[in-house]
């Protein structure tokens, strides 16, 4: 297929390229690349790519090459009921032993209100594939590996006497499929066995046509979810392939190889059982397989690379540590820096002089090189984009990225931060679309959410936990109330969708889609508030998610009333829906009004002795004060109730709360925290965080660690989770722009020692607004700001532009660019077309 007619790929026009400064204070970007010069060693060495629904991890191996497979519907388990009649009974005893303070009690008896286990996300498989002796003596000092953020590829490279090997890897969206093009320098000199394998159960065939195909199950009860993946062949003229008995394929004497993994499932929705399925996946696959074979290699990655950069190069940035950046080759020399931790694994990763991602990893605390932390931004940008499209489900604790039957946490979605932080950048960074899966996947647990509330609790509405997965889980988990029960998983999901029109002012959205959700999550809320203390309304039972607490008697409890999180949560609900009802024309409704009613009655934000924000409604003894859930801030960040602005106060008692809770914890923690220093304009603190996750984790001693990364820039736990990716991502771009629907705070948290000098193109702000900030020796030098919505009535085009103390109030038009100097005065106009 190689000689079929070749596509021109020409670049189109994104958002970073709507505007440019007046001078160019930075030198051209740094290669976007995360960089090896060995084979992997472990998991977390492996290099992802991935199309939103289909992932591999590429270990990069000479003789043997592994492509470690996942798709994003594999999970064990069946549609379930997530219903317990006998909850209220246990949720009157819980109430009443909270209502007398019997709170080590009250926690015990919370037992009874947890459900059933989630279901476990599945890997696919692997692609094997085994090369010729020779390759055992390939030359160690020619090996190249690398993931080009820029274009979505893996490219691995090594040569074997005067043979230079090569192979490029990338999941294309727009076919559904993962490519692998294996190629010599030297005619006829490639030669390798290529075949499919599972953990899971599955047999393996070849057909007549030199496909191999594997064909699966998970598990399930009666029947689980059915598999197949096929992966298609194609070598150059004189090469030749034969069948070897295991369903493998032999390929002699070719100049190049195509391999085409395509895959799917019978998984129809989270309300139909595999077992009345009517997919069929191995037909999908071959039907899928036949179209894709009669398209060039060249074409393939042309409509892959328009489809990714369409969204990638929307946002880009720059950071320098001086007005001029400082030119970094394609391979950086070593510096010769040691890191604070020296260890075997890390140095085992230096070869023949060449910095490696993982050396710069290693000497960031003390080089600080601010290209790494464009580095690990635009990463984050790049794994949103590769595990979460529309269509597909939605980004689960690792992605889509997992090797285990059994993962660690189930890899499955939680509710208590790590779904939601998996979708902070997406509006703020530009890549609105991919967020989509997430309002997909709200839908559903909003059927079975109704089921849980009315069955449960007798409420109405709709209520999810803690942990979900593939099919909606809605009830408690199974276990310990610390982290087992807490109903707020769907209440803070909902925040999601109002965030999404104030940075679209999307109304379509707003009314059809997302205040349904809204209403009905709104409707639960009410009914779970209970009438309490002085008046005032209280949620009974109340956990801070994972976190305990030492009751007045001395006990060890985690269930009481009113945590200040639910309260956070409510409050900043019952705003957005009061607020998206006068948008809609709704104000007047019978439910708009209950919710004002109780907005009078929720408690306030109560200040504990020591000056930090109380986590719970009374000041209870802390046994872990140092806990990596900062869950009483979140009125800060995400949320919108404590600002520098409005609540000076408690704002400085949210800085008391971080730096009492300390800078150690997992890679989410501290993300987290970055973004809640950057709220508190704080770029000090802010900057510490974000020098704090730069630690490298040997796989080897992860218990060792706390937070971190991995060779490959995956985020630690440790075990990896993704949402530290994302978390940071957002962070970064909170530390540059922050926003209300009226507001931009430009550069609030800059760390103006750390990065003088820089320029971010393509971010996003509330009000439908694209930003774009160059600055210079630590001032702000240009702003350019534009609107691509159609809104532009006198009032929502009014915004309020703060740099350094100074405020400016100036109109924005759709459809035309703005640049604004160091002094926040408009000095050019010109026409977005």
């Amino acid at each position: 297929m190689e000689d079929a007619e070749e596509w021109v790929l020409v670049r189109r026009p994104n958002e970073a390229d709507h505007w440019s400064p007046s001078s160019n204070l930075l030198e051209a970007e740094q290669p976007l690349k995360v960089l090896f010069s060995e084979p992997a060693k472990h998991w977390t060495d492996a290099l992802p790519i991935g199309n939103g629904r289909l992932g591999a991890m590429v270990w990069g191996g000479v003789a043997s090459e592994t492509l470690q497979l996942n798709e994003d519907t594999l999970w064990t388990g069946v549609p379930g009921d997530y219903t317990n009649p006998e909850a209220p009974k246990a949720l009157a005893e819980v109430r009443g032993l909270v209502d007398k303070r019997e709170y080590a009690e009250a926690t015990k008896a919370a037992f009874a209100l947890s459900g059933n286990k989630s279901a476990i996300y599945q890997p696919l498989g692997h692609i094997k594939l085994v090369f010729d002796d020779s390759h055992a003596a390939y030359n160690a000092k020619t090996y190249q590996r690398e993931l080009d953020l820029d274009t979505a590829t893996v490219k691995v490279k090594y040569s074997v006497g005067d043979v230079e090997f090569t192979r490029e890897h990338f999941s294309s969206h727009p076919h559904q499929v993962v490519v692998s093009k294996l190629s010599a320098s030297k005619g006829g000199s490639l030669s390798f066995t290529v075949s499919l394998d599972s953990q899971l159960n599955h047999h393996t065939s070849v057909n007549g046509q030199n496909h191999i195909i594997l064909e699966g199950s998970c598990p399930g009860s009666p029947k689980g979810i059915q598999f197949s993946a096929i992966l298609g062949l194609q070598v150059s003229d004189g090469g030749r392939a034969q069948v070897l008995d295991g369903g493998q394929l032999k390929v002699e004497g070719t100049d190049w190889a195509v391999l085409l993994l395509v895959a799917s499932s019978s998984f129809d929705g989270p309300f139909t059982k595999p077992e009345d399925s009517k997919k069929d996946p191995t037909k999908e696959c071959l039907n899928s397989l036949s179209s894709l074979m009669k398209i060039s290699y060249s074409n393939l990655y042309a409509s892959h690379l328009d489809d990714y950069q369409n969204l990638f190069h929307r946002v880009s940035l720059q950071l320098s540590k001086s007005t001029k950046n400082i030119k970094l080759d394609k391979l950086l020399p070593v510096e010769g820096v040691e890191s604070s931790r020296s260890d075997s694994y890390s140095n085992s990763l230096k070869i023949d002089q060449v910095k490696t991602t993982a050396d710069r990893v290693k000497s960031f605390k003390t080089d600080e090189d601010p290209s790494l932390v464009e580095l690990l931004f635009q990463y984050g940008r790049y794994l949103f984009i590769s595990c979460s499209r529309p269509g597909t489900q939605p980004s689960n604790l690792q992605g889509i990225w997992s090797k285990d039957i059994a993962p660690p946490w189930d890899c499955a979605p939680h509710l208590n931060i790590n779904l939601q932080m998996n979708y902070w950048p997406s509006l703020c960074c530009n890549l609105r679309e991919c967020q989509e899966p997430l309002f997909d996947y709200m839908s559903f647990l909003s059927t079975n959410g109704s089921k849980t509330s009315h069955v449960n609790y007798e409420t109405h509405g709709w209520v999810a936990h803690q942990v979900s997965d593939i099919w909606a889980k809605t009830s408690p988990d199974r276990g310990d109330p610390v982290w087992a029960f807490w109903p707020m998983g769907g209440a803070w999901l909902c925040t999601h969708l109002w965030e999404h029109y104030t940075y679209t002012l999307d109304k379509g959205f707003l009314a059809s889609k997302a205040y349904p959700m809204l209403e009905s999550c709104a409707s639960f809320l009410l009914d779970w508030l209970i009438e309490g203390r002085g008046g005032l309304l209280e949620t009974n039972p109340s956990t801070s998610p994972e976190h305990r607490f030492i009751a007045l008697d001395g006990k060890l409890a985690s269930v009481s009333y009113s945590t200040t999180m639910d309260m956070a949560i409510i409050r900043e609900v019952f705003s957005i829906v009061t607020a998206a009802a006068e948008v809609l024309g709704k104000s007047e409704n019978e439910l708009v009004g209950k919710i004002q009613q109780a907005q009078a009655a929720l408690p306030p934000f109560k200040t504990a002795r020591d000056g930090s924000i109380m986590e719970w409604a009374e000041d209870f003894q802390d046994p872990e004060v140092t806990h990596r859930h900062v869950s009483q801030l979140f009125g800060l960040f995400p949320g919108h109730s404590i600002t520098t602005e409005k609540t000076p106060d408690l704002c400085k008692a949210a800085a008391n709360t971080l730096v009492k809770r300390g800078e150690d914890g997992p890679g989410w923690s501290t993300t987290w925290k970055t973004a809640l220093w950057a709220r508190l304009h704080d770029s000090e603190h802010a900057y510490r965080m974000v020098k704090h996750l730069f630690d490298l984790v040997d796989p080897d001693r992860e218990a060792d660690f706390e937070g971190g990364l991995y060779s490959n820039l995956f985020t630690a736990h440790p075990p990896f989770q993704i949402d530290a990716n994302f978390g940071f991502t957002s962070a970064i771009a909170e530390m540059l722009v922050q926003s209300t629907m009226k507001d931009l705070f430009l550069l609030p948290a800059l760390p103006r020692d750390k990065w003088p000098s820089g320029c971010v193109k393509g971010l996003k702000a509330r009000g439908g607004l694209s930003i774009s900030i160059c600055w210079n020796e630590g001032n702000l030098h240009e702003v350019g700001l534009w609107s691509t919505t159609d809104d532009d009535d006198q009032q929502n085009s009014l915004r309020r532009l703060h740099y350094n103390g100074s405020v400016v109030t100036t109109k924005v038009s759709s459809r035309v660019v703005y640049t604004f100097n160091h002094k926040l005065k408009c000095v050019r106009k010109h026409s977005l077309l």
